[in-house]
């Protein structure tokens, strides 16, 4: 404005003359000075431990919240029509209950495949919910595909670093990275959080759920859809 210049020969010098393209900021996690050292001592700990066919019979681990409201993606998911009256017809608003049902998922992936769903909705889970509905699957899942050369990894969340859960670890696992390795606020560094989650969100039917129920359903039912190659390529990039 101060220019005199168009808003379309602002766009034309920006792209055609200059070359600039617009990139979306990329979400990554806030690290403090310490958590930035306990990475870097991880990702060393790796190099010098870990063969690259070694990361390949690793079990990454991950609980997350569904709740029945669904996802949307507010840049992508646009409804083109003349204008803001029509849109709003046509369905371009997103309803968001304030309060809506939920359901924390328990999943493992690794270069084989993906584990089965543990569906956990009783609310909050804690170290004795998470000994006796969640680790006994991981074990039998990764004894299935791996045999007893295989490792399991949780992350930093309060019922995994119980004394007791990493004692169950320590106990029935071949071998697990245990809380003192894993570095904390690392979501990036799962597969699960980079890619599966996605995957399988994506690929729920959200009109067709209703109630906590359904939701359960639909997790259930298309987790086993999730394909062989996108878990296989997740785990083999953990490294990069």
């Amino acid at each position: 404005m101060e220019l005199d210049i168009s808003e379309r020969s602002v766009r034309r010098i920006l792209k055609d003359d200059l070359g600039l393209r617009p990139y979306k900021k990329i979400v990554e996690p806030a690290l403090s000075d310490d958590q930035k050292i306990k990475r870097k001592q991880f990702a060393n700990w790796v190099r010098t431990n870990f063969r690259k066919e070694k990361t390949l019979k690793i079990l990454f681990s991950d609980e997350k919240l569904f709740d029945i409201d669904g996802i949307y993606n507010s840049q992508n998911e646009r409804v083109r029509v003349v204008d803001r009256a029509d849109a709003d017809k046509r369905g371009a608003i997103k309803h968001k209950r304030k309060f809506p049902q939920k359901v924390m998922a328990w999943l493992g992936v690794c270069s084989q495949g993906i584990a089965p769903l543990v569906t956990l909705d009783e609310g909050t889970v804690d170290h004795a919910c998470y000994i006796e509905k969640v680790l006994p699957v991981a074990l039998e899942y990764g004894n299935k595909v791996f045999g007893n050369d295989w490792i399991f990894q949780q992350d930093g969340a309060k019922p995994h670093q119980h004394y007791l859960t990493q004692q169950w670890c320590r106990n029935n696992f071949p071998s697990f990275i245990d809380k003192d390795c894993w570095p904390p606020n690392s979501p990036d560094l799962n597969p699960l959080d980079y890619s599966i989650w996605d995957e399988l969100a994506n690929a729920i039917d959200w009109n067709k759920v209703k109630s906590k129920s359904t939701l359960i359903q639909q997790l259930n039912s298309l987790v086993k859809k999730i394909r062989e190659s996108v878990a296989f390529e997740s785990c083999a990039s953990w490294t990069n």
